[in-house]
């Protein structure tokens, strides 16, 4: 009898990655963020009421909403990418068995490691660190070059590399239940939703809630950059606008009027998140 018989999916699938990593331990004070949209929908729930009510984060398997592709399902990218990436751990694994996606926050943003997935993000404990499986660049492009907490060599990688700001973060897969009373240590939303029903849905939850920065793009600056995205976003973006402004706050109202493409919305989206986000801090804390 083999002795994976006696490990779970998640012990086998972080002993195989961590024998593809190489490096020197990761900074303890580094933290893993999970961003998405708060104001959006699962099913005809709102995402934070349903995430007050399962009291877990959980991976697009179980949730089939996703702020990147939806491929997670049997024989679909996500699906083989995780099957790659993990030695087949999870392959007859059940879909709540599967890792949560998010970044490792190297860069101390304060909006998160990977804005481009949505606007609010949770900041997981040091804790679930040790939980973790790390690849770079996203596993979208089937990357060869991987990381554990004990096994860290992706920030070089990334530091060196000339990538688009949306686009420069270290995936993050984290292993085993994200339980908010336990691996949250706060969610962090963006000051549009202050006095919102995405505020009162937010103290609901079994963590702190906390503010940063902000999104905020005026349609003059968005026209600027035609060639991002494309035109066609341009003229969304400018037509969804509230006196001139995108946040996103009037993104989530334009996405819950069900008048809009989500997909043509989600590049609208990108580039509030890019164009419209504060700079990272100078130095680290």
């Amino acid at each position: 009898m083999s002795a994976d018989t006696f490990t779970s999916p998640q012990e086998r699938a972080l002993r195989h990655v961590e024998t593809l990593s190489s490096g020197d331990p990761l900074d303890p004070r580094l933290r893993v963020t999970l961003n998405f949209h708060p104001d959006r929908l699962v099913g005809d729930r709102q995402i934070l009421l349903r995430l007050a009510d399962d009291g877990v984060y959980l991976s697009q398997f179980v949730t089939g909403t996703s702020n990147g592709g939806l491929t997670a399902h049997p024989d679909g990218d996500r699906w083989r990418w995780e099957s790659r990436i993990f030695g087949g751990a999870y392959d007859h694994a059940p879909a709540e068995a599967r890792p949560v996606y998010g970044a490792l926050n190297f860069r101390h943003k304060p909006i998160g490691a990977a804005p481009r997935f949505g606007s609010a993000h949770f900041r997981l404990t040091a804790e679930t660190l040790r939980r973790t499986t790390f690849c770079y660049p996203d596993s979208f492009f089937e990357p060869s070059a991987f990381g554990v907490a004990s096994r860290m060599a992706l920030i070089g990688l990334a530091e060196a590399d000339d990538q688009d700001l949306l686009d420069d973060y270290i995936e993050a897969q984290v292993h085993g239940p994200v339980r908010l009373d336990r691996d949250v240590e706060a969610l962090l939303l963006d000051p549009s939703y202050r006095g919102t029903a995405v505020e009162a849905a937010a103290r609901r939850l079994p963590c702190a809630v906390e503010w940063h920065s902000g999104f905020r793009l005026t349609t003059e600056h968005l026209r600027r950059h035609p060639n991002y995205r494309g035109q066609e976003y341009v003229a969304l973006g400018a037509e969804i606008a509230v006196d001139g402004l995108l946040d996103p706050r009037v993104i989530g109202d334009a996405a819950r009027t069900g008048r809009y493409d989500v997909q043509a919305l989600k590049k609208v989206w990108h580039y509030v998140a890019r164009f419209g986000s504060p700079p990272p801090p100078a130095g680290k804390p």
